[in-house]
């Protein structure tokens, strides 16, 4: 596992900005989520593939993988790899137990970048207010390696995320499997059926659902274990920190913007949405 830290300051340094750039930019308030579609459609995937590779994203990425010295500015000529794919959370309608809710929703979609020298990135691609936009770029290739990993393990499952203690899963049928040691510690390498699950995590979050108490008072953290390891850091390096996970969120919007939870994965840079 990568170490772990978070911001309890996101909401302010992740509103929407009128550049897209690596430098945070604050704002009075966060901009409202935008809704996700339920699914990554072929017209979903051109809108993202288009926000991906549109020179600002591109210029963006070469400063992003130049940022550590592995390679130059000039020298990075970031491509970007195949379509975006769709990447989902746990969906805080099934941890409510609202009847036929699936066990996961999309969340954003995921394209990849790849730079000269090899590194690779994420970017989170989602639905704004001004249309498909990048909203954040994370390094290493997570989605992209258990989309796979949840293809081979069951086919045609559900591959997702359960941002607050950043582990990975594939849903199917009754079951619901692991596919990182994280979802091992939670649900036994064996995995567990979808009934378990939900009352595994309508115990760890039901009360922590949107309209809650604990939501509405703003608090941060949200998972004992992932707070015992956080790190809160200033707004004004907010971007520089290991990631942060977001318990619920109203789509990818919200997800950049804000939210309870703390459960930093992967250093990434956030890119705020242009006006």
């Amino acid at each position: 596992m990568t170490q772990r830290a978070a911001t309890a300051a996101a909401a302010a340094v992740l509103a929407a900005t009128a550049l897209l750039g690596l430098a945070p930019q604050a704002a009075a308030a966060p901009a409202s989520p935008v809704p996700q579609p339920q699914s990554a459609t072929a017209e979903n995937k051109a809108a993202a593939a288009q926000a991906a590779t549109a020179p600002d994203t591109l210029a963006t990425l070469s400063r992003f993988f130049a940022r550590e010295g592995k390679v130059s500015l000039t020298a990075a000529r970031p491509r970007i790899e195949g379509e975006a794919i769709p990447v989902n959370h746990l969906s805080p309608e099934f941890v409510a137990g609202r009847a036929g809710a699936p066990v996961a929703r999309l969340e954003f979609l995921a394209g990849k970048a790849v730079s000269s020298d090899g590194q690779q990135a994420a970017l989170w691609i989602a639905r704004t207010e001004a249309g498909w936009q990048v909203v954040n770029i994370a390094t290493g290739d997570d989605e992209f390696r258990y989309a796979q990993l949840g293809a081979a393990k069951l086919p045609g499952g559900t591959v997702f995320r359960e941002p607050q203690i950043d582990a990975w899963y594939v849903a199917g049928g009754s079951r619901v499997l692991p596919l990182d040691e994280d979802a091992v510690r939670a649900v036994g390498a064996g995995g567990t059926t979808l009934g378990a699950y939900r009352t595994r995590v309508a115990e760890a979050y039901g009360d922590k659902l949107p309209g809650s108490a604990y939501a509405e008072g703003g608090v941060a953290g949200g998972y004992a274990e992932a707070e015992a390891e956080a790190e809160a850091v200033p707004a004004a390096v907010a971007a520089d920190a290991e990631g942060a996970g977001v318990p619920w969120a109203a789509g990818a919007g919200a997800l950049v913007l804000g939210g309870l939870g703390v459960a930093a994965v992967r250093r990434s840079r956030r890119v705020g949405a242009r006006a």
